[in-house]
């Protein structure tokens, strides 16, 4: 494992946006059905390919994900309607018919979106971490899926990550409370 020390919220959007997939890993690990942010692994929503994703995790490829919002953006995205928020990613939001060519990574084949909106309350550095993607592209959301892989639990620890790398494609992992990303060397 090769560990990058000092890594900013743009070297890591920066690869992001060179269609890597990056595991993040912070904080207490989520309880219930979602990933939230501090287990999660991260992509482009703009990829048109994203379903590239269900491979490297060892799940059936049609099986769809979700995105994370900047809460102040939500309304321009989605149709919100009396719904305020959905800090638990517990409901699949129609996207905006303006919007649906711009994030066709995390659009289900009805037009919706099972969406997560976030602020920097609920979450610091993922909250930044869309926040430079948003400056960098326009978007305001970051596909999101659980880390982990087909039939695994969550991770919880870092051995946990290091064994979801070794058994998959996936090759970087962000800790974001150390500014740390790791890269998986080759054997």
């Amino acid at each position: 494992m090769i560990t990058h020390n000092n890594v900013t919220y743009s070297d890591v959007i920066e690869l992001i946006d060179q269609r890597n997939i990056i595991c993040i890993f912070q904080g207490q690990s989520e309880a219930g059905p979602r990933a939230l942010g501090n287990r999660s692994i991260l992509y482009d929503p703009r990829d048109t390919n994203a379903l590239n994703v269900n491979e490297a995790k060892g799940r059936e490829w049609w099986r769809p994900f979700a995105g994370t919002v900047l809460l102040e953006y939500a309304h321009d995205w989605f149709e919100m309607l009396t719904l305020e928020e959905s800090p638990f990613m517990m409901y699949a939001i129609p996207i905006k018919e303006d919007k649906k060519h711009l994030i066709p990574g995390i659009m289900h084949v009805d037009g919706t979106s099972r969406i997560q909106t976030i602020t920097e309350e609920q979450n610091y550095h993922y909250y930044h971490l869309i926040k430079t993607f948003y400056e960098k592209t326009g978007i305001p959301i970051l596909f999101n899926t659980s880390l982990n892989l087909a039939g695994q639990v969550l991770c919880h620890t870092m051995d946990d990550v290091f064994y979801l790398l070794d058994n998959s494609p996936i090759k970087y992992v962000y800790l974001p409370e150390s500014s740390q990303l790791m890269l998986k060397s080759k054997d």
